[in-house]
């Protein structure tokens, strides 16, 4: 049988993006045309934090990659048990649940 190499889509992925860049905070924000998914670390008692990586997407795609989470996310609680959130806590955790920096 000869493979349809048509729709076959190679992807590159450098070095310096392989190596990913860590988050512990996303700010969405939305316009009629496209979402822009902000990604930010911050770190303990500092309350200055850097945007690392932004994202932007078209609605469609925006949607595609919710359903995509979700779909990885219910594989992931099946393996792993279910994911613990803190559902109703919105302030930043700037000390991130532990004691306070002292001199």
């Amino acid at each position: 049988m000869e493979e349809n190499n048509e729709n076959q889509l190679n992807i590159e992925l450098s070095e310096e993006i392989a190596e990913g860049i860590y988050s512990n905070l996303a700010i969405i924000t939305h316009s009629s045309t496209e979402f822009v998914v902000d990604f930010v670390r911050i770190m303990p008692g500092v309350p200055k934090a850097k945007v690392k990586s932004r994202v932007v997407l078209t609605p469609e795609h925006a949607k595609r990659l919710m359903h995509a989470l979700e779909d990885n996310i219910q594989k992931y609680e099946s393996v792993h048990g279910k994911i613990k959130t803190h559902e109703g806590q919105h302030a930043l955790p700037m000390n991130f649940g532990g004691p306070t920096a002292q001199a």
